[in-house]
């Protein structure tokens, strides 16, 4: 099978993922590639795009929306990897910030943190809507004082589910994923080719 590449963001983003792809996803082969914010990503998109020699990769792009137009960044997103060769390249948008994922999955966050409450604040009309909580890394420092973003995406990455999570933006991007996988390239394995070779 091909290889799925992230380009993210940042690294808290890298962690999540390397955490969580396995989990959920066993036999898929990845690699993340995490920049130092959105403008080093968003330079390097074209440039790491145009270089890259690996046959049948999959690119997925993932960027914080930040209160920015999600419509227009998401365009410009495409652009840059169109204009790197890989116009098919998966663009996808964390509403607002990687963060409003966990509050997708409260009795995630309730598990990863050790805090029984907080499968509560689902119910709150505040979190009701995941993607639409601004500055949603804040509402969490402030709900888990010792809430760091590393150390809280590893913990995360460890109880997020496929299916429980209420975040639109979380499950475009697992419906993202599942459709690059479906289409990717199976080759055969070293077993297979010994056997019948």
């Amino acid at each position: 099978m091909s290889r799925l590449v992230f380009l993210v963001e940042e690294r808290s983003m890298k962690v999540l993922l390397d955490g969580f792809i396995p989990r959920l996803l066993p036999d898929v082969p990845f690699l993340c590639i995490p920049h130092e914010g959105k403008q080093d990503l968003e330079k390097s998109i074209p440039r790491k795009l145009r270089a890259w020699n690996e046959v049948g990769a999959r690119f997925v792009i993932i960027r914080d929306n930040d209160e920015d137009d999600c419509c227009n960044l998401k365009k410009r997103l495409v652009d840059l990897c169109r204009e790197g060769g890989h116009p098919n390249a998966l663009v996808r948008i964390a509403c607002q910030e990687l963060e409003a994922w966990y509050f997708g999955e409260p009795t995630a966050m309730a598990n990863a943190f050790g805090k029984a409450h907080l499968s509560e604040i689902g119910n709150k009309a505040r979190y009701r809507n995941p993607d639409a909580i601004q500055q949603p890394s804040k509402k969490i420092a402030r709900l888990i004082p010792e809430f760091q973003k590393i150390s809280g995406a590893r913990r995360m990455a460890q109880h997020l589910s496929r299916d429980g999570n209420r975040s639109r933006s979380f499950q475009v991007l697992m419906e993202g994923i599942e459709y690059l996988i479906s289409d990717m390239p199976k080759t055969a394995s070293i077993e297979e080719t010994k056997r019948n070779g």
